[in-house]
């Protein structure tokens, strides 16, 4: 077995926050097919992200998180439409409060334990090399089943990729642990989310305590990309939806972008959080009339090494969100976002 195989299999010294797997999926995949991997230390992983496959996404290191930040130049282009701040973080707080009223008035869908969140993405992330600039590859479907099976489970859900620039296309991959997890943060089911606070500041201590920030990167900024993940990638009662955005209203350094755009061309309002130790932004963008969740956009800037503009690194847009009864299952008229 080679490093890069033994990569896919073992957990790494550093478990990142789960919004990094997202965005560096595509760079580490990369390296694997390259077989340039690191010999990195390992652990048992105390986190994982519950959207990307462990078993297809390596845990990376603490040392190859800066390698990587080191070493994604960025390729000449201009900043990005929309990553100019234009609002105070007061006008933040206000539209994520609008938001969470929207999300507390929306349908409640009630989900069993034995079936299976449905999410249905378009994604477009970098396919350059590990030590080139970034380069956005086309544009490709992702669908995701998570289990809400409370556990533990050795499998907690499947990915499969389409399209041009995916991922093993077209196969069943599982998302897998080597150690059994319950429902919880690396497992987050449809009961654990409606057994949290909903008080958005009960429920803003429960996640500074559960956050694990890596080097470099603030505790908000931890939170923050938590958060997005939690709304992107799970159902759960409106009460808690609502929480959420409540909660980070609260976070500091957020802020709001009038005009940003999703993988699927879609215009609506961002949110974001400016943590400039970690040479990484993130966006989750919002339809600008029924607020709801469109997308996200992330973004790699490093000032340290004198980049002053910002390289988009990838986006996404959710398409459909749903409950189905089996993984493999693939809803026609079933209740989405």
């Amino acid at each position: 077995m080679s490093e890069a195989e033994e990569l896919l299999t073992t957990p790494a010294e550093w478990d990142l926050p789960p919004e990094r797997h997202r965005h560096f999926k595509d760079v580490l995949m990369q390296q694997i097919d390259q077989d340039q991997s690191q010999d990195l230390p390992v652990r048992p992983s105390a986190r994982r992200r519950f959207a990307r496959p462990a078993v297809l996404v390596p845990l990376a290191s603490a040392a190859l998180v800066g390698a990587l930040l080191v070493t994604l130049s960025v390729d000449g282009r201009a900043p990005a439409t929309g990553t100019t701040p234009s609002a105070t973080a007061a006008g933040a707080s206000v539209t994520l409060n609008r938001i969470a009223t929207a999300a507390m008035a929306s349908d409640t869908i009630r989900v069993r334990d034995d079936q299976f969140v449905y999410v249905r993405t378009l994604e477009r992330s970098n396919t350059g090399d590990f030590s080139g600039p970034v380069r956005l590859g086309a544009l490709h479907t992702e669908e995701q089943w998570t289990a809400q099976d409370p556990g533990p489970l050795h499998i907690t859900g499947w990915i499969r990729e389409s399209g041009k620039d995916a991922i093993m296309p077209d196969q069943m991959i599982p998302v897998e642990s080597p150690d059994a997890v319950p429902a919880g943060l690396h497992h987050p089911t449809y009961r654990w989310l409606a057994s949290l606070p909903t008080d958005p500041d009960a429920l803003l201590r429960r996640l500074y305590k559960e956050a694990r920030p890596v080097e470099g990167e603030s505790p908000d900024q931890a939170v923050f990309s938590l958060i997005g993940d939690l709304i992107s990638g799970a159902v759960m009662p409106p009460a808690n939806a609502a929480a959420f955005y409540r909660a980070a209203a609260r976070l500091p350094g957020v802020r709001e972008i009038p005009d940003a755009v999703d993988a699927a061309g879609r215009h609506g309002i961002a949110i974001t959080l400016d943590d400039t130790g970690f040479a990484t932004r993130d966006e989750w963008i919002f339809d600008k009339e029924t607020l709801a969740l469109l997308g996200s956009r992330f973004y790699l800037t490093d000032p340290d090494r004198g980049i002053t503009t910002e390289t988009l690194a990838g986006t996404s847009a959710v398409m459909k969100t749903a409950v189905v009864d089996a993984k493999g299952d693939v809803p026609a008229r079933a209740p989405s976002r």
